[in-house]
């Protein structure tokens, strides 16, 4: 432990006398070694680490006195049902991990959060090891910090924080720790899928300090094009696949920009909608006019959107684009739908988990938060759909995720531990 942590001045007024002891029990030390110890581990989705961090978080929870379910994700049943969320990387095992603590029934409230993360990519632009966490200016640096092993870690001292304080739940606090959230939603699924429910849900994804009631949904796609082959030396005599991608190219500009519509509630982008072309692989040869494209990418389903509208908006924006062009009109692009499916997702309105969280807030010593949606697919959009009213709120800014600069400020994970704790208490309810 350095120096670094400071403990935040929390109110007193207006807390039960639950609530108080509860709050005064969220450990900040225990908080940040665990999380230390958890980015130290390398869990890349489809990793063996993975699995490795899912048991982890399992010792935790029993270590709190939860009662714990481990099980082996069927990953048969997950690449064939129906609802599945799709997956993007290979897998020989999958786990999934929940503990409930307290009460009887149906938990009050499920706090969830994903082990898994994505690559570091190149190493070289990172100050350290991605997976060597370090603790500077404040705010712990590394893989996962804020995406979202920190919201997960926050949430595991909440609960921590309620059965410290002695204090009796009438409904029981669900903890779930879930893989696969970076690729599709598998572990969120799998939960949900096994029975694991709650009254209410909050996922502890970074945002900022603000609230965020949903998220904008996102589907891989991939675009083939053929063209003609020839010698490099007589091009003209060839259809480059190369050029045709930039007229297709062209045209989703377009189209990506006539979806950015009603987006005054998004944060860190002014394309919460978008449009981005992953890879491109083509031609087999320098000299050789390259005869074959294939092209994947990453594009946003608007809010309350079904998933099968915005396949149908995406394919007629291709299909335009071929149909003016002289050799795309009889030699169109080909669109596949692969890897992982998000759909939009959204907290009812009017929901009471809302204010709820709002106040804790509050109570907890910050300013009332606004009210933001997501720009990136989440494990929201399941558990909204499974009828779990549900919303984000955790530590750490979307905006350094998925980057070298990823990392979390100490003040955030603790502040967010205390509204877990003291929403938990609310949700819940104490036993007389």
């Amino acid at each position: 432990m350095t120096g670094n942590l400071v403990r935040e001045t929390v109110p007193v007024a207006d807390l039960t006398d639950a609530e108080a002891r509860v709050l005064d029990a969220v450990d900040e030390t225990w908080l940040l070694d665990r999380l230390r110890e958890l980015v130290s581990v390398p869990s890349v989705g489809g990793s063996p680490a993975e699995s490795d961090a899912q048991h982890i978080v399992a010792g935790w929870l029993r270590a709190l006195g939860a009662e714990t379910d481990v099980w082996a994700i069927d990953l048969v049943e997950a690449a064939t049902a129906d609802d599945a969320p799709g997956q993007e990387v290979a897998r020989e095992e999958a786990w999934g991990v929940v503990g409930t603590l307290g009460g009887a029934g149906e938990p009050g409230l499920v706090l969830c959060g994903h082990t898994d993360v994505v690559p570091p990519g190149e190493l070289d632009l990172w100050p350290g090891d991605p997976f060597t966490p370090r603790l500077t200016g404040g705010a712990l640096h590394g893989r996962g910090t804020c995406d979202m092993k920190g919201g997960l870690v926050a949430a595991l001292a909440a609960a921590r924080a309620v059965a410290a304080a002695g204090v009796r739940l009438a409904r029981p606090l669900a903890v779930h720790s879930v893989v696969g959230e970076e690729d599709g939603g598998l572990g969120a699924w799998a939960a949900l899928r096994r029975g694991h429910r709650g009254a209410a849900c909050i996922i502890p994804e970074p945002t900022a300090g603000a609230v965020m009631t949903a998220n904008a949904g996102a589907l891989t796609f991939r675009l083939t094009l053929t063209g003609l082959a020839a010698h490099g030396a007589m091009r003209d005599q060839g259809v480059s696949t190369v050029e045709l991608f930039g007229h297709v190219h062209a045209a989703l500009r377009d189209f990506e920009a006539s979806r950015q519509r009603d987006v005054e509630r998004f944060t860190g982008t002014a394309l919460p909608y978008g449009l981005s072309i992953g890879t491109v692989h083509a031609g087999d040869w320098s000299s050789t006019v390259p005869d074959r494209l294939v092209a994947e990418g990453r594009y946003g389903v608007r809010v309350d959107e079904p998933v099968e509208t915005a396949r149908a908006a995406f394919e007629a924006a291709v299909a335009a684009a071929c149909a003016g062009h002289p050799w795309l009109a009889d030699h169109p692009a080909r669109v596949e739908w692969v890897g992982g499916a998000f759909a939009s997702g959204r907290l009812p309105q009017g929901s009471p988990l809302l204010p709820a969280v709002a106040q804790a807030v509050v109570d907890a010593g910050r300013a009332r938060p606004t009210e933001r949606y997501v720009p990136a697919g989440t494990d929201l959009r399941l558990y909204a759909a499974a009828g779990v009213p549900t919303l984000h709120y955790g530590p750490g800014d979307l905006g350094l995720a998925h980057s070298p600069r990823e990392q979390v400020p100490v003040a955030d994970l603790g502040h967010v531990a205390r509204v877990l704790a003291l929403t938990a208490v609310r949700q819940c309810t104490v036993e007389a």
